[in-house]
């Protein structure tokens, strides 16, 4: 095994190290989420706890590393009564990006236990888990049904695999610990939810600091072994403690009045559900027996707040994470001990446990998008004036004046209508087009190509049935032979990479449009979230068209490239057209599963550039041509419309939509099917 750098000899990341070692102390806290970005030792300090876990005693020959005291009853290589002992290392387990849901679990071979009997199983990464410690890096870039089967077996402590009515069960309790960048995507709240606790990590702004992590990283490549050595006196005496407070866990007592600050703090933090509340209180424990306590005390339920809640605030992915620490400080004074009946209460939060265990230092920073944030949110009445006038047109701004406002605030996002791309895909599971999936309803079956995975029994049977006299089969029974199996085809729902090309031209900012705008693109953006997507972000004014946000599973980020967009100066829609072009041909050659869904949010005016009416119908032409799904969002207003918007659905090939009608519980999208070819005058009619 190759040399781990010591955990002791990580620098600063103070919460990440104490909650990896809560953990260790007690499993049952039930993980850790690290979300930090790039470079900053995340997956160097969960390496690095392996190494500082007790040796555990398992059954000899055992698969899945039963405990010999207490052996698993249900354990597929059992009975283990006569079976002798051995001690090995705490293992830790790596869970790759693009591990399969067979490797994850384990497989059942089907085609022996159909014609045999017999329950051949190969077990998974969950089993080789047990009781050590299973890491995901980049947890957020697993598929969904991993996902579900990894947090699942991690809250039961066991993992079952069912094919076709054949069943294995087996134990599988674990220190999960997950990292993830969160530029790359969040995770959805109810897998969110699932870790115990959540600690932001970034690299140190203080250049002592960043100086002592290069001179040791430096140290350890240079000798991993002599640099390891050095840090063996802490590394035993930091594993001496953990065994320690494994000890002492039980006996730590956790009373009524800090039960009811944890009650209380759940409460006035507005977190959905129980599992927050127990977490708090298993964490609490782990705390004080971290300590050498035997009782919880109120520093204990601070910290245990402050690496349990944050992540379980979220809302929806445009909620910054984190915990209002004033807010904290005066839940736990109110439901304190009552010593001292002092009428006035102080809310400055800087009582004798406002400091935390570690000084407060290394706590999560209070929240940047709470309720209180939501307050300074402007409206389009109070957004600022762009200077255009009450009739509106590119063609009153003067050609290079480039009349730029500032960035207008979005409206209320609400919920849209489902925009889909036609057809069936076979990219990654999601939740918006429909596609051939490994998980979904049985559309048909087919023979298999490599292993079977999904049996589809009636068709097997089918296949099988005409051949039985050949095979000499003359009573009750059923010969299955390799060529009769059949693979079911399964019909899901798959995400899709949502291009949002935004017109931030001068007449789209006239009568305050922009706000409206930006709100309806934040739903959008919100959907996308909901469906799984990547989105992309491509704004076009003045004289040309940016990428503003290359194509990603971040829609936080989108969120924010259009909270700043500025607007101006004439419409080069052709630039617009051409930037989209080329960001969808590059993604296809990166990712040529995922099928895009343009969304075009423009008046459909085009005054930028040379000839922009023909250069704009020769650019939509291109994407009509490759059969790209578009949707235009018609963003024009007035009494009088021109239908632009509706002509340029036309030349896309696609659909036009106006704001009101892209709202999920308006008439018009009662009536309207947006993959449809037939533009906005038809369903005009309809309505």
């Amino acid at each position: 095994m190759s040399t781990r750098f010591p955990f002791t000899a990580v620098v600063g990341m103070d919460d990440l190290r104490l909650a990896l070692l809560l953990n260790a102390v007690s499993p049952a806290v039930g993980g850790v989420l690290v979300r930090g970005e790039k470079g900053t030792a995340k997956s160097t300090a969960v390496r690095a706890l392996a190494g500082l876990l007790p040796e555990v005693p398992v059954v000899a020959g055992c698969r899945f590393s039963c405990d010999p005291a207490v052996p698993d009853a249900e354990c597929p290589d059992g009975p283990h009564e006569e079976r002798a002992h051995e001690t090995r290392a705490a293992r830790m387990v790596e869970l790759p990006v693009g591990a399969s849901e067979d490797r994850l679990v384990g497989s059942l071979d089907i085609e022996k236990a159909l014609a045999e009997g017999v329950k051949a199983f190969e077990p998974g990464l969950l089993a080789s888990a047990h009781r050590g410690i299973l890491y995901v890096d980049e947890v957020n870039l697993l598929s969904d049904h991993l996902i579900d089967h990894l947090l699942d077996a991690a809250a039961m402590g066991a993992s079952y695999v069912e094919r076709e009515g054949v069943s294995v069960r087996h134990a599988a309790r674990f220190l999960l610990v997950g990292t993830m960048n969160p530029e790359e995507g969040e995770l959805r709240p109810q897998l969110l939810d699932r870790f115990g606790l959540t600690v932001e990590v970034a690299a140190s702004r203080e250049p002592e600091q960043r100086v002592a992590v290069v001179r040791r990283r430096l140290a350890f490549e240079d000798d991993p072994a002599a640099f390891a050595a050095r840090w063996a006196d802490e590394e035993h005496a930091l594993r001496e403690r953990i065994v320690a407070a494994r000890e002492l866990l039980p006996k730590v007592a956790l009373g009524d009045a800090a039960l009811l600050q944890i009650a209380a703090t759940c409460a006035a933090f507005e977190v959905d559900g129980m599992r927050a509340d127990i977490v708090m209180a298993r964490t609490a424990t782990a705390l004080a027996a971290w300590a050498g306590r035997t009782e919880v005390l109120a520093e204990d339920v601070r910290q245990a707040a402050l690496l349990a809640l944050p992540h379980r605030r979220r809302r929806n992915p445009f909620d910054a994470p984190g915990l209002d620490e004033d807010k904290l400080d005066e839940t736990l004074e109110e439901f304190g001990p009552q010593d001292d009946p002092d009428p006035e209460p102080d809310g400055d939060g800087d009582g004798p446990d406002g400091g935390g265990p570690d000084g407060g230092g290394g706590g999560v920073p209070p929240q940047a998008g709470g309720p209180e944030a939501g307050q300074r949110r402007e409206t389009p009445e109070q957004a600022p004036q762009t200077g255009e006038s009450e009739e509106p047109g590119d063609a009153q701004v003067p050609a290079g004046a480039g009349r730029e406002q500032r960035a207008v605030s979005a409206g209320e996002p609400f919920r849209t209508k489902m925009l889909s791309v036609p057809g069936l895909g076979d990219g990654a599971a999601g939740r918006r087009s429909r596609a051939r999936t490994e998980h979904g309803r049985t559309t048909g079956s087919t023979r298999p190509r490599g292993a079977l995975t999904k049996l589809h029994l009636a068709a097997t049977v089918h296949a099988a049935a005409p051949h039985q006299r050949a095979r000499g089969r003359s009573g009750p029974g059923l010969v299955v032979r390799r060529d009769d199996l059949r693979q079911a085809t399964r019909e899901g729902r798959e995400g899709n990479l949502v291009l949002f090309v935004v017109d931030a031209s001068g007449s789209m900012a006239a009568r305050q449009r922009m706000g409206a705008v930006k709100g309806a693109v934040l739903s959008l953006l919100l959907d996308a979230y909901q469906r799984r997507d990547k989105v992309g972000l491509v704004t076009f004014r003045g004289t040309g068209a940016e990428v503003a946000l290359p194509p990603t599973s971040s829609v936080d980020a989108a969120a924010a490239r259009l909270e700043s967009l500025p607007t101006g100066g004439r419409t080069p829609l052709a630039a617009g057209l051409l930037k989209a072009h080329e960001v969808l041909r590059v993604e296809r050659l990166r990712d040529p599963a995922r099928r895009p869904l343009m969304v075009v949010v423009t008046d459909g005016r085009a005054t930028g550039g040379p000839e922009p009416v023909r250069l704009a119908e020769r650019a939509a032409g291109l994407h009509a041509a490759e059969g790209t799904a578009s949707v235009v969002v018609d963003c024009e207003s007035g009494m009088v419309r021109l239908g632009l918007a509706g002509q340029l659905a036309t030349r896309l090939g696609g659909t036009a939509v106006t704001l009101d009608e892209l709202r999920a519980d308006s008439i018009a999208g009662l009536v309207k099917d947006v993959q449809g070819t037939q533009g906005i005058n038809s369903i005009r009619r309809a309505a």
